[in-house]
């Protein structure tokens, strides 16, 4: 028993070696070590076969479209940024109505889109400016040829600078949507503005002429016979009576009117003339408040130089319905002096 219980703490045959290891032993371990040669592991790849490649290049393409997948929602994210301000809401129905995708201004006669900011603002701006008048605060240069109570009178003519050119332009546009396109305006033309409140209120075109007609009174549409019909009707409240009286009145055109009905008939006899004026507009809410007079009695003035015309000696291109009746107001005579353009200088 005693052999076993000396056998059990007897001490090993590792620790016996490890004791009589040196501390420089580990170093020899490692000389020894270096003593083989190194071996080195080298890896190739096999050659892929057709089943392989086919499984490989199935999931090569789901890895791509799950890249566009990836990408597409980048793009759409910086559509969306540049985006950002436009809105996607639906404003309009289409019911059959007519002017579905342009609505016309009634006044001005612009077309534009409604309840789009964009053509609102610039149909509001451009039906101020039909209606007021395109703005204008003046010129260092300018050419004041009369001043009144409401405004002033400013002639533009031959040789000019151009930024008076163009601002006359601008009003001559606005003319031509009423009077018609490319006619209006030439070169030797004279030009007259009425300025109030910064804005160009009204316009007369004036031009040297040789020769006019005078015009015959009865292509005017002067009223030949009027016959009127007298209609009486009583009514009775107990004991009070009313008379209620209808007058009707049809008026009779000559045969001459309607015969020529909107032609101005003229004499044949020439007569000698000095100033043509060519084109007359107001803006149309300062209509009826005597700018188209103030505006004639400023080019009588001022044509011809060191001489005032008379108001009939002034001859005017083919009128308007409204031309006609403010030409009979202002020169007094409804056989007033018209040309043509072949009359100029």
């Amino acid at each position: 028993m005693q052999s076993k219980i000396s056998a059990f703490f007897k001490p090993s045959s590792l620790e016996e070696s490890s004791s009589k290891l040196s501390p420089n032993s580990f170093f020899d371990v490692s000389e020894e070590l270096q003593e083989y040669p190194e071996i080195t592991v080298t890896y190739k790849r096999r050659t892929k076969s057709i089943k392989q490649c086919e499984i490989n290049s199935e999931s090569n393409c789901g890895e791509r479209d799950y890249e566009e997948k990836l990408t597409k929602p980048e793009q759409a994210k910086s559509s969306k940024v540049l985006n950002k301000k436009r809105n996607y809401a639906q404003l309009h129905l289409e019911v059959g109505q007519s002017n579905f995708l342009l609505h016309t201004c009634k006044t001005c006669g612009f077309k534009y889109a409604t309840g789009d900011e964009g053509d609102d603002k610039v149909h509001k701006t451009f039906h101020k400016n039909y209606t007021h008048g395109i703005p204008l605060k003046g010129w260092r240069s300018e050419r004041i040829v009369d001043t009144l109570e409401k405004g002033r009178v400013i002639l533009v003519q031959e040789g000019d600078p151009l930024a008076q050119h163009n601002k006359v332009q601008e009003v001559v546009d606005m003319m031509e949507m009423e009077l018609g396109n490319g006619w209006i305006l030439h070169k030797h033309c004279k030009v007259y503005l009425f300025i109030s409140s910064q804005r160009v209120s009204g316009c007369i075109v004036a031009e040297p002429i040789k020769k006019a007609y005078r015009i015959l009174s009865s292509s005017m549409g002067e009223t030949r016979n009027v016959s009127t019909k007298e209609k009486r009707r009583t009514l009775q409240f107990g004991g009070v009576s009313l008379e209620r009286e209808i007058i009707r009145r049809d008026i009779v055109k000559s045969p001459e009117e309607e015969s020529h009905d909107g032609v101005i008939l003229c004499k044949d006899e020439a007569l000698p003339a000095v100033c043509g004026i060519r084109a007359v507009w107001v803006t149309p809410s300062n209509r009826r408040k005597h700018i188209a007079s103030s505006l004639l009695d400023s080019v009588r003035k001022n044509f011809c130089t060191g001489s005032i015309l008379d108001r009939t000696e002034l001859a005017f291109s083919q009128p308007t319905s409204l031309g006609k009746a403010l030409i009979c107001s202002y020169t007094g005579v409804s056989s007033f002096l018209v040309y043509t353009t072949t009359d100029t200088e």
